[in-house]
């Protein structure tokens, strides 16, 4: 069979559907577009490279030269639904911060997100001494605290920290280094969860419990697994994008212990940055790297994710017009204008009813002269560059499945996989095309989607909750194991 047949919303197929071509494509055109399109036999070489990497990240010896981090997070079980009671969440990743308290309800299996605050941070802060970021945050923290009538009671808390950081224990994780405009000085190579409580007995008029560190990606699995508690996988595809997923423990060789499962954060954006993706990788996504912020560095995410797609959208269309094959050779100062054409113009233009219209609006908008084959021409481009991260995306998520099934010697796996992200969630035909690719790479696989709801406030609070939950049963298990030790001694 030929490309036609990989998938329902492969290129001809495409065409006919949508109705897209009255006339047919310039040779030239489809040129451009054809290495957008991977054969299912490239998407299975794709995940093989994957499977070897995983293996390599999770190596004690492999694992520091490996592209593909495998972070082990110390979460060590999904949600058994008897998680409750109250806590907090923290969200750092950016200029704004979350507070929030919330209330998982055992009863109704619920996680109710009672109330939450944002708290800005200013920009000279963002530059400042860490002592006065941790200050502000513990600031922050305690007016939430007393709006809500919480003061004098000391709850759990969940702390989405979305920086490089290396965990090393659910409760102590060191910065690596700053990122997204942020450069504290005093906090890189320290443990973040310290810094937070030592800025709280400093102001010494309230108290936290336990802390766990929680990765967002992490945050999107276990909001999802109170409500099915088979969800296993956690995903985001939206400005960026990562995965994460439930291993033996035995596998993850810089931990110790034999027996249970422990959850990965593969950083899978890291994927392909030992060159292992060069035969696929475009030469438009060449210069996407090129002239990004760190060359050579998240390769797979740059194909991929809701940072990039426009701007590969935005370079094949220049190249397109350079060759005189649209809009008569006439570009636009916008069109020549780097990240001008923004991800979310390829959702309006892909729309399946109003599309062709949402495409003629954006083109007059970015000041180009269009007729009807242009228009359609660039609902093509658009097609091809977003199905190619769908089928990438569902190659890589069929290889986690496809290792989960054959760590537990099952001939039949059923998971559910917990999605997060502006490209998942918005982009009309994406998760269909996602979809579609795994049920073909991971035919023994079932896997059911759940969109997340807030993974870094509910979710990173669940995993508190479950981290409360283990750490209550060892103690059980300590307290009867000496119960047995008296016995034994009076024999």
């Amino acid at each position: 069979t030929g490309q036609d047949d990989l998938l329902p919303l492969s290129h001809s197929r495409t065409l006919r559907k949508t109705n897209l071509v009255r006339v047919a494509l310039p040779l030239q055109v489809q040129e451009y577009l054809e290495p957008f399109h991977l054969s299912v036999e490239k998407l299975r070489e794709v995940s093989a490279r994957l499977r070897k990497d995983l293996v390599r990240g999770l190596g004690k010896h492999s694992h520091h030269k490996a592209p593909v981090k495998m972070l082990p997070t110390f979460v060590r079980a999904t949600p058994d639904g008897t998680e409750k009671g109250d806590f907090l969440a923290l969200d750092l990743g950016g200029t704004n911060f979350r507070v929030l308290h919330v209330r998982v309800v055992e009863e109704e299996q619920k996680v109710l997100k009672m109330d939450s605050q944002i708290c800005a941070i200013p920009k000279e802060m963002m530059l400042g001494p860490g002592v006065q970021l941790f200050d502000h945050i513990a600031a922050c923290l305690n007016d939430f605290l007393v709006s809500q009538n919480l003061k004098g009671q000391t709850l759990p808390l969940g702390f989405t920290f979305s920086f490089p950081c290396e965990q090393k224990e659910i409760d102590k994780s060191i910065l690596i280094r700053w990122t997204k405009g942020f450069n504290c000085s005093g906090v890189e190579g320290e443990d973040v969860v310290k810094l937070l409580k030592e800025a709280i007995h400093r102001r010494g008029d309230y108290d936290i419990g336990s802390v766990a560190m929680v990765n967002d990606t992490v945050g999107t699995m276990m909001s999802c697994g109170y409500r099915d508690q088979s969800c296993e996988i956690g995903m985001i595809i939206g400005t960026g994008t990562n995965a994460c997923y439930m291993e033996e423990i035995k596998n993850v060789r810089r931990v110790e212990g034999e027996d249970g499962r422990m959850c990965i954060n593969t950083e899978w954006g890291g994927f392909g940055d030992d060159g292992c993706l060069k035969d696929i990788r475009t030469e438009f996504d060449v210069v996407v790297d090129e002239t990004s912020i760190n060359p050579g560095i998240h390769n797979f995410e740059k194909m991929i994710s809701g940072m990039y797609l426009g701007e590969i959208v935005r370079l094949l269309l220049v190249r397109l017009t350079e060759n005189k094959l649209l809009f008569e050779g006439r570009t636009s100062e916008a069109l020549l204008t780097p990240d001008a054409f923004e991800t979310k113009f390829m959702s309006e233009i892909e729309e399946r009813d109003g599309g062709l219209e949402n495409t003629q609006n954006i083109l007059t908008e970015l000041g180009l002269k269009w007729d009807s084959v242009d228009s359609r021409i660039v609902r093509l481009v658009c097609n091809a560059v977003s199905s190619r991260s769908a089928r990438l995306c569902g190659a890589a998520l069929a290889t986690l499945a496809n290792r989960i099934r054959v760590n537990r010697r099952l001939d039949h796996l059923k998971t559910t996989v917990g999605v997060d992200g502006t490209v998942y969630k918005k982009h009309p035909n994406f998760s269909e095309e996602l979809r579609a690719t795994v049920r073909l790479l991971a035919p023994d696989c079932d896997i059911t989607f759940l969109v997340s709801e807030d993974g870094s406030g509910k979710g990173a609070a669940m995993v508190t909750a479950v981290a409360q939950r283990l750490a209550h049963q060892t103690r059980l298990l300590e307290e009867s194991d000496g119960e047995v030790d008296d016995e034994e001694e009076e024999d």
